[in-house]
Protein backbone atom coordinates (compact mmCIF):
# COMPACT_ATOMS: atom_id res chain seq x y z
CA UNK A 1 0.00 0.00 0.00
CA UNK A 2 1.28 3.29 -1.33
CA UNK A 3 2.22 5.31 1.89
CA UNK A 4 3.99 8.44 0.23
CA UNK A 5 2.71 11.17 -1.73
CA UNK A 6 3.21 10.51 -5.06
CA UNK A 7 4.87 7.69 -7.00
CA UNK A 8 6.47 6.96 -10.23
CA UNK A 9 4.89 5.53 -13.17
CA UNK A 10 5.95 5.26 -17.10
CA UNK A 11 4.06 7.62 -19.92
CA UNK A 12 4.13 8.19 -23.11
CA UNK A 13 4.11 11.68 -24.64
CA UNK A 14 3.30 12.99 -27.99
CA UNK A 15 3.84 16.65 -28.80
CA UNK A 16 3.66 18.20 -32.18
CA UNK A 17 4.58 14.69 -33.80
CA UNK A 18 7.19 13.35 -31.55
CA UNK A 19 6.65 10.47 -29.35
CA UNK A 20 8.73 10.02 -26.33
CA UNK A 21 8.96 7.59 -23.35
CA UNK A 22 9.35 8.22 -19.83
CA UNK A 23 8.13 8.44 -16.07
CA UNK A 24 5.93 10.92 -14.17
CA UNK A 25 5.85 11.86 -10.89
CA UNK A 26 1.74 10.96 -9.73
CA UNK A 27 -0.11 12.10 -6.77
CA UNK A 28 -1.09 9.22 -4.80
CA UNK A 29 -4.61 8.65 -3.68
CA UNK A 30 -5.80 5.67 -1.40
CA UNK A 31 -8.83 4.83 0.97
CA UNK A 32 -8.78 5.76 4.29
CA UNK A 33 -10.98 4.79 6.81
CA UNK A 34 -11.48 6.87 9.70
CA UNK A 35 -12.47 4.36 12.63
CA UNK A 36 -12.95 5.71 16.38
CA UNK A 37 -12.99 3.61 19.31
CA UNK A 38 -13.44 0.51 16.88
CA UNK A 39 -16.53 1.63 15.29
CA UNK A 40 -15.74 2.85 11.44
CA UNK A 41 -17.58 6.31 10.80
CA UNK A 42 -16.05 7.76 7.23
CA UNK A 43 -13.67 6.82 4.54
CA UNK A 44 -11.88 9.30 2.88
CA UNK A 45 -9.79 9.34 -0.70
CA UNK A 46 -7.11 11.15 0.44
CA UNK A 47 -3.32 11.90 -0.05
CA UNK A 48 -1.36 9.35 2.25
CA UNK A 49 0.71 11.65 3.79
CA UNK A 50 0.42 13.71 7.38
CA UNK A 51 -2.50 10.99 8.24
CA UNK A 52 -2.27 12.01 11.75
CA UNK A 53 -2.46 15.67 11.22
CA UNK A 54 -5.65 14.97 9.22
CA UNK A 55 -6.99 12.44 11.24
CA UNK A 56 -6.91 14.96 14.19
CA UNK A 57 -8.22 17.52 11.88
CA UNK A 58 -10.87 16.36 10.46
CA UNK A 59 -12.01 15.43 13.87
CA UNK A 60 -11.94 19.17 15.09
CA UNK A 61 -13.85 20.33 12.26
CA UNK A 62 -16.57 17.94 12.25
CA UNK A 63 -16.93 18.53 15.61
CA UNK A 64 -16.15 14.81 16.54
CA UNK A 65 -13.69 16.11 18.86
CA UNK A 66 -14.04 19.47 21.02
CA UNK A 67 -10.34 19.30 22.04
CA UNK A 68 -7.26 17.72 20.74
CA UNK A 69 -6.57 16.49 24.08
CA UNK A 70 -9.72 14.10 23.45
CA UNK A 71 -7.65 11.99 20.49
CA UNK A 72 -5.66 9.64 23.20
CA UNK A 73 -4.01 7.72 20.04
CA UNK A 74 -4.05 7.45 16.61
CA UNK A 75 -2.66 4.27 14.71
CA UNK A 76 -2.20 3.26 10.92
CA UNK A 77 -3.04 -0.24 9.65
CA UNK A 78 -2.64 -1.02 6.10
CA UNK A 79 -4.72 -2.93 4.51
CA UNK A 80 -4.29 -4.33 0.53
CA UNK A 81 -7.47 -1.67 0.03
CA UNK A 82 -6.21 0.98 2.05
CA UNK A 83 -5.33 2.38 5.20
CA UNK A 84 -7.32 2.46 8.28
CA UNK A 85 -6.38 4.97 11.26
CA UNK A 86 -7.57 3.32 14.71
CA UNK A 87 -8.17 6.58 16.65
CA UNK A 88 -9.01 6.14 20.30
CA UNK A 89 -11.14 9.14 21.92
CA UNK A 90 -12.65 10.04 25.13
CA UNK A 91 -15.74 8.20 26.25
CA UNK A 92 -17.08 11.67 26.27
CA UNK A 93 -16.08 12.31 22.96
CA UNK A 94 -17.28 9.05 21.80
CA UNK A 95 -20.57 9.14 23.13
CA UNK A 96 -21.36 11.91 21.70
CA UNK A 97 -19.91 10.47 18.28
CA UNK A 98 -22.63 7.92 18.80
CA UNK A 99 -25.26 10.11 19.27
CA UNK A 100 -25.11 11.75 15.91
CA UNK A 101 -23.54 9.32 13.80
CA UNK A 102 -24.28 9.23 10.22
CA UNK A 103 -22.91 8.12 7.03
CA UNK A 104 -20.71 10.62 5.52
CA UNK A 105 -18.95 8.51 2.30
CA UNK A 106 -18.11 10.43 -0.75
CA UNK A 107 -17.41 13.52 1.81
CA UNK A 108 -14.46 14.73 -0.82
CA UNK A 109 -16.55 15.39 -3.30
CA UNK A 110 -19.55 17.56 -2.76
CA UNK A 111 -18.88 18.12 1.22
CA UNK A 112 -22.49 16.69 2.29
CA UNK A 113 -23.16 13.68 0.62
CA UNK A 114 -24.44 11.58 3.44
CA UNK A 115 -26.55 14.24 5.39
CA UNK A 116 -29.59 13.00 6.73
CA UNK A 117 -31.62 16.25 6.61
CA UNK A 118 -30.96 19.91 6.07
CA UNK A 119 -30.62 21.07 9.29
CA UNK A 120 -27.56 18.81 9.38
CA UNK A 121 -26.35 19.66 5.89
CA UNK A 122 -26.39 23.59 6.57
CA UNK A 123 -25.19 24.01 10.35
CA UNK A 124 -25.23 27.41 12.62
CA UNK A 125 -21.63 28.61 11.92
CA UNK A 126 -19.42 29.31 14.87
CA UNK A 127 -18.55 33.03 15.93
CA UNK A 128 -15.46 34.11 15.28
CA UNK A 129 -13.75 35.61 18.63
CA UNK A 130 -10.03 35.69 17.30
CA UNK A 131 -9.19 39.05 16.00
CA UNK A 132 -6.50 39.74 13.43
CA UNK A 133 -5.33 43.05 11.47
CA UNK A 134 -2.69 42.73 8.33
CA UNK A 135 -1.92 44.79 5.77
CA UNK A 136 -3.10 43.99 1.52
CA UNK A 137 0.91 43.60 1.50
CA UNK A 138 0.88 40.24 3.61
CA UNK A 139 -1.50 38.51 1.50
CA UNK A 140 0.52 39.18 -1.48
CA UNK A 141 3.40 38.24 0.01
CA UNK A 142 1.89 34.66 0.78
CA UNK A 143 0.31 34.10 -2.50
CA UNK A 144 3.89 34.69 -3.74
CA UNK A 145 5.87 32.33 -2.17
CA UNK A 146 3.29 29.72 -1.56
CA UNK A 147 4.29 28.17 -5.17
CA UNK A 148 7.58 27.69 -3.68
CA UNK A 149 6.38 26.14 -0.73
CA UNK A 150 4.25 23.20 -2.43
CA UNK A 151 6.81 20.46 -2.96
CA UNK A 152 4.27 17.37 -3.70
CA UNK A 153 2.62 19.98 -6.33
CA UNK A 154 5.31 20.73 -8.22
CA UNK A 155 6.15 17.06 -8.09
CA UNK A 156 2.71 16.08 -9.97
CA UNK A 157 0.31 19.11 -10.64
CA UNK A 158 -2.37 17.20 -9.14
CA UNK A 159 -2.38 18.37 -5.14
CA UNK A 160 -3.96 21.05 -3.50
CA UNK A 161 -2.32 23.25 -0.79
CA UNK A 162 -3.72 25.00 2.13
CA UNK A 163 -1.38 27.05 4.65
CA UNK A 164 -0.74 28.84 7.97
CA UNK A 165 0.39 32.19 7.54
CA UNK A 166 1.36 34.42 10.01
CA UNK A 167 0.27 38.26 10.13
CA UNK A 168 3.37 39.23 7.76
CA UNK A 169 2.30 36.91 5.40
CA UNK A 170 5.16 34.85 5.96
CA UNK A 171 3.94 30.89 5.71
CA UNK A 172 4.53 28.80 8.76
CA UNK A 173 2.96 25.16 8.01
CA UNK A 174 1.95 23.45 4.55
CA UNK A 175 -0.17 20.89 4.36
CA UNK A 176 -1.01 19.48 0.66
CA UNK A 177 -3.83 16.47 -0.52
CA UNK A 178 -5.60 15.48 -3.77
CA UNK A 179 -8.42 16.98 -1.93
CA UNK A 180 -8.98 20.90 -0.92
CA UNK A 181 -11.22 19.45 2.40
CA UNK A 182 -8.19 16.95 3.10
CA UNK A 183 -5.73 19.54 2.69
CA UNK A 184 -7.06 21.91 5.08
CA UNK A 185 -8.31 19.20 8.07
CA UNK A 186 -4.34 17.97 7.52
CA UNK A 187 -3.40 22.19 8.84
CA UNK A 188 -6.21 22.01 11.29
CA UNK A 189 -4.71 19.32 12.96
CA UNK A 190 -1.13 20.51 12.31
CA UNK A 191 -1.99 24.16 13.66
CA UNK A 192 -3.68 22.59 16.71
CA UNK A 193 -0.76 20.79 18.28
CA UNK A 194 0.52 23.91 19.87
CA UNK A 195 -0.09 27.41 20.17
CA UNK A 196 0.25 29.61 17.12
CA UNK A 197 0.73 33.21 16.90
CA UNK A 198 -2.10 34.85 15.26
CA UNK A 199 -2.53 34.24 11.51
CA UNK A 200 -4.84 32.85 8.65
CA UNK A 201 -5.15 30.21 6.17
CA UNK A 202 -4.67 30.29 2.35
CA UNK A 203 -5.62 27.76 0.23
CA UNK A 204 -5.30 26.92 -3.63
CA UNK A 205 -8.95 25.95 -4.05
CA UNK A 206 -11.95 27.88 -4.35
CA UNK A 207 -13.91 28.88 -1.04
CA UNK A 208 -16.53 26.76 -0.54
CA UNK A 209 -19.09 25.91 2.60
CA UNK A 210 -17.45 23.64 3.77
CA UNK A 211 -13.72 25.42 3.79
CA UNK A 212 -15.71 28.73 5.79
CA UNK A 213 -17.06 26.23 8.17
CA UNK A 214 -13.96 24.34 8.97
CA UNK A 215 -12.01 27.63 8.99
CA UNK A 216 -14.48 29.06 11.71
CA UNK A 217 -14.98 25.97 13.68
CA UNK A 218 -10.79 26.76 14.32
CA UNK A 219 -11.71 30.30 15.06
CA UNK A 220 -9.20 31.54 12.51
CA UNK A 221 -10.48 35.08 11.36
CA UNK A 222 -9.56 35.27 8.03
CA UNK A 223 -9.62 32.67 4.84
CA UNK A 224 -7.92 33.62 1.51
CA UNK A 225 -8.34 31.36 -1.45
CA UNK A 226 -6.93 31.56 -5.10
CA UNK A 227 -9.92 30.77 -6.67
CA UNK A 228 -13.69 31.99 -6.47
CA UNK A 229 -15.95 31.87 -3.59
CA UNK A 230 -19.30 30.43 -3.15
CA UNK A 231 -22.46 32.11 -2.93
CA UNK A 232 -22.96 30.03 0.82
CA UNK A 233 -19.34 30.42 1.48
CA UNK A 234 -20.07 34.03 1.42
CA UNK A 235 -23.03 34.05 3.64
CA UNK A 236 -21.54 31.76 5.83
CA UNK A 237 -18.53 34.22 6.26
CA UNK A 238 -20.49 36.94 7.23
CA UNK A 239 -22.66 35.09 9.35
CA UNK A 240 -19.74 34.15 11.43
CA UNK A 241 -17.45 36.99 11.37
CA UNK A 242 -14.91 35.38 8.92
CA UNK A 243 -13.22 37.89 6.85
CA UNK A 244 -13.28 35.91 3.10
CA UNK A 245 -11.08 36.56 0.31
CA UNK A 246 -11.24 35.40 -2.99
CA UNK A 247 -8.95 35.52 -5.96
CA UNK A 248 -5.83 35.66 -4.56
CA UNK A 249 -3.59 35.99 -7.34
CA UNK A 250 -0.17 38.45 -7.71
CA UNK A 251 -1.28 42.29 -7.68
CA UNK A 252 -4.63 41.73 -7.20
CA UNK A 253 -7.64 40.52 -4.22
CA UNK A 254 -10.87 40.79 -3.81
CA UNK A 255 -12.12 40.89 -0.16
CA UNK A 256 -15.67 39.73 0.42
CA UNK A 257 -16.84 39.67 4.10
CA UNK A 258 -15.49 41.84 6.71
CA UNK A 259 -12.89 43.41 5.26
CA UNK A 260 -12.03 45.93 8.18
CA UNK A 261 -9.28 43.33 9.43
CA UNK A 262 -7.71 44.76 5.98
CA UNK A 263 -5.38 47.39 6.02
CA UNK A 264 -3.12 49.54 3.85
CA UNK A 265 0.19 50.11 5.41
Amino acid sequence: MKTSGSDKVTRTVWHAGEITEGTDAVAAEVAVAMVYNGISHVVMMTTPQNLEDFALGFSLSEGILSSPKQLLDCEEIQTDKGIELALTITAEAFAALKERRRNLVGRTGCGLCGAESLEQAITTPNTISADLTISHDALQRAIAALGGEQELQQQTGAVHGAAWCNAQGEIQILREDVGRHNALDKLLGAISKQEQEAGFVLVTSRASYEMVAKTASANIPLLAAVSAPTSLAIELAEQSGLTLVGFLRTGRHVIYTNDHRLIEV
